[in-house]
């Protein structure tokens, strides 16, 4: 029996709405929207305005703020994947003469690269980019916060870096190569660097009055790549999909993986949220999200994933200060996860069978640890403790009959079987871990020997 996973149910719903409802009302903001997408489809949207009978929709274009930056760090990510540059060279080796040339490329990607968390004044996202119209005029006299690398401090200066670094390696305007490489390839029409009809108009609300005043909208000049784009919660929901995923045509799921992984340790009692490469990773109620928040006068962008729940949410706002479209987001996504849990993929056999791979598998002991070893789809091979806590992870099968690890502490690691002179099997070498079918099989490879009285009791 199958059921359509295409509508949620009115009760899931209703609670979306009332969420918003509550967002708007109580954030005093003059419109809300908010879109869920589940599995690849968007299964709901809703929205809240302060205009009677007129009401913003999930084409309705908003200002995103540093979702933008996510956006750049894709750029760069492709550029890494043709060859074009390394995650680990140094500024200067592709946008020279910038004054901060010896911080990484990752390390301005992650927000470590001890850049200023701003630009000097006046106030960039208030202010026309003409003010700024050289990099030295983003970074100032005092650009340098902190010793590169060591710890997380965010940095708009240090995407407006990444945007020129986009520029000097593909030798076409940042915006250009953001619509050839990643807007037109993945359908997101309605997202521009412009504002395109319809579209939302930014509002400050008075905090001691219900009362409004319009923002300004500037052009961000270079700081562009740090806070410029507009887009819609149709659009983003496409989008956080690809973050999930992976597109071919864009980054591969390895790739999109990578951005998902945290680049540098999180700040002392900070434990619940960290950076990746132009992400951020949360972890809320035990659920980790993966996506970034935005902000610029007049609004506010939220957008966020559960890959392992399949489930992403974005919430845009227009207004200075109010509710927080991330948290919106974030409580979205847990209102569908909660209520309606993915259902797992069915339980099938594996095509076919390689009997020698077979042979693998079962209990194997590294000294007296017990592991099992499991074997999956596409050759992949899966070893974690029988009991207890120990050391676990996936590996993917390599063309010359060794695996590599995926994830866990034998991430990148090699594993080889070793056989003896007969072609049976010895032992496997997992970066300098033996394991072997006994625990400390006498004649075995153990290293530093196996004592030749063996086992004993009392």
């Amino acid at each position: 029996m199958t059921s359509s996973w295409e509508e949620l149910l009115p009760t899931t719903r209703r609670a979306l709405l009332h969420r918003i409802a509550v967002a708007q009302s109580e954030g005093r903001t003059p419109s809300f929207v908010g879109a869920v997408l589940r599995d690849g489809r968007l299964v709901w949207t809703g929205a809240r305005t302060c205009v009677d009978g007129h009401a913003p929709d999930a084409d309705t274009q908003y200002r995103i703020g540093s979702i933008t930056k996510t956006f750049t760090a894709v750029l760069v990510i492709r550029l890494r994947d043709e060859g074009l540059l390394d995650l680990s060279d140094p500024l200067e080796k592709h946008l020279p003469g910038t004054g901060v040339g010896e911080v990484t490329i990752a390390q301005l990607l992650g927000h470590s690269a001890g850049l200023s968390a701003e630009s000097p004044a006046p106030w960039w996202e208030r202010t026309p980019g003409t003010l700024r119209p050289e990099l030295a005029d983003v970074l100032g006299d005092k650009a340098r916060m902190h010793p590169p690398g060591r710890r997380h401090h965010y940095s708009n200066p240090g995407y407006t870096l990444l945007g020129s670094l986009v520029e000097a390696v593909r030798g076409v305007p940042w915006e250009q190569a953001l619509r050839t490489e990643i807007l037109d390839p993945l359908g997101l029409a309605r997202t521009s660097a412009q504002p395109q009809a319809p579209h939302a108009g930014g509002w400050a609300v008075h905090p001691w009055a219900d009362v409004m005043l319009p923002e300004p909208v500037e052009d961000l000049g270079l700081m562009a790549p740090a806070g410029q784009l507009w887009s819609t919660a149709a659009d983003l929901c496409r989008f956080a999909w690809f973050l999930a995923e992976g597109d071919e045509r864009v980054l591969s799921a390895a790739s999109v993986r990578e951005m998902r992984t945290p680049s540098v340790p999180a700040e002392a009692g900070d434990w619940n949220s960290g950076y990746g490469l132009g992400m951020q990773i949360v972890r809320n109620e035990e659920r980790t999200l993966v996506g970034h928040a935005g902000s610029l006068p007049g609004f506010l962008a939220g957008l966020w994933t559960s890959v392992d729940d399949g489930v992403a949410a974005v919430a845009l706002t227009n207004v200075t200060s109010g509710p927080l479209a991330s948290t919106v987001a974030a409580d979205l996504v847990r209102i569908v996860a909660d209520a309606e849990p993915r259902m797992p993929a069915p339980w099938r056999p594996l095509p076919d069978v390689d009997q020698d791979l077979l042979a693998l598998t079962g209990p194997w002991y590294w000294a007296t640890y017990a592991y099992g070893l499991r074997l999956v789809g596409d050759r992949g091979l899966e070893l974690e403790p029988l009991r207890g806590d120990g050391l676990r992870s996936r590996f993917v099968a390599g063309p010359e009959g060794e695996w590599t690890g995926l994830d866990g502490y034998f991430a990148g690691e090699t594993l080889t079987v070793v056989r003896r002179e007969d072609g049976a099997v010895s032992h496997l070498d997992l970066g300098s871990f033996v394991f072997t079918r006994e625990p400390y099989e006498q004649g075995d490879a153990v290293p530093g020997g196996v004592d030749e009285d063996g086992w004993r009791g009392l």
